[in-house]
């Protein structure tokens, strides 16, 4: 594992976390010329830092621990069962947002790194430029897939929402959790929601388990593709059409 916190081409950086501070990255992946090239290529963007570099799943849990970071760009094979490893990182540290970098994945995979809360999925082909971007974008709270995930995720979907057709009668919401889902729907966060409803972020995240259940979802992605497909809010909820992941730009289709 290495540090690469002071590796800033001496420029001055804001404090972490205050206005205008780079996006700090871990690079997590096996091959030490993908590590080397892809800390070369950030170091030249003036919003972007990589703070370590690890080249396995223990290296990789360890940077986590020591080193503060806003993205970790995490290679597939760095562990035999890469959705647990997923899982794991969640858990230590679930304030870190996740890019899964894979060779090829299957649609299965795909959707269970998703539920297990992935950010992000690139292929070794991205470009520089194309990466600094998909960083950028989950940084800030989106997503980033391309469009074979994307359809692989609606087509989930549907094969979901028939299963749910195929019951006996739709669940039926409260007129507080439809309020809730609105605002899922609209991409606000949980204490975005709490402050409209004036209510507290444990509170929503305690509804919005209920949904799930009554809804048999299993995240808000899903939540918010049931809502479109459903028009589980009828027309006329939000102005203009409403967004699939939240805010228009929240899911970059590359």
């Amino acid at each position: 594992m290495r540090n690469d916190s002071g590796n800033t081409n001496a420029r001055p950086l804001p404090p972490p976390g205050s206005e205008g501070a780079p996006i700090r990255v871990i690079l997590a992946d096996s091959q030490a010329i993908f590590r080397v090239g892809i800390a070369r290529i950030l170091a030249s963007k003036l919003d972007m830092q990589v703070v370590a570099r690890a080249e396995s799943m223990g290296q990789t849990l360890t940077a986590l621990s020591i080193y503060p970071a806003d993205v970790l760009l995490f290679e597939q094979g760095l562990s035999p069962t890469p959705a647990q490893a997923v899982s794991e990182i969640v858990k230590r540290a679930p304030g870190v947002r996740v890019v899964m970098l894979v060779n090829q994945v299957t649609q299965a995979e795909t959707i269970d790194y998703l539920r297990r809360g992935v950010n992000g999925i690139v292929d070794r082909t991205i470009t520089p430029e194309l990466l600094a971007r998909c960083l950028r974008k989950v940084s800030a709270g989106e997503s980033w897939l391309d469009q074979r995930a994307v359809n692989w995720m609606l087509q989930a979907f549907r094969d979901q929402a028939a299963q749910l057709h195929r019951a006996h009668e739709k669940p039926r919401l409260s007129e507080k959790e439809l309020l809730i889902v609105s605002g899922v729907a609209r991409g606000l966060k949980n204490r975005d929601i709490a402050e409209e409803l004036g209510t507290t972020e444990q509170v929503i995240k305690n509804y919005l388990r209920k949904i799930y259940g009554k809804l048999g979802l299993g995240d808000r992605l899903e939540l918010a593709l049931y809502t479109m497909h459903e028009h589980l809010l009828g027309d006329g909820v939000s102005e203009g059409p409403p967004p699939i992941f939240g805010p228009p730009e929240v899911v970059s289709v590359v």
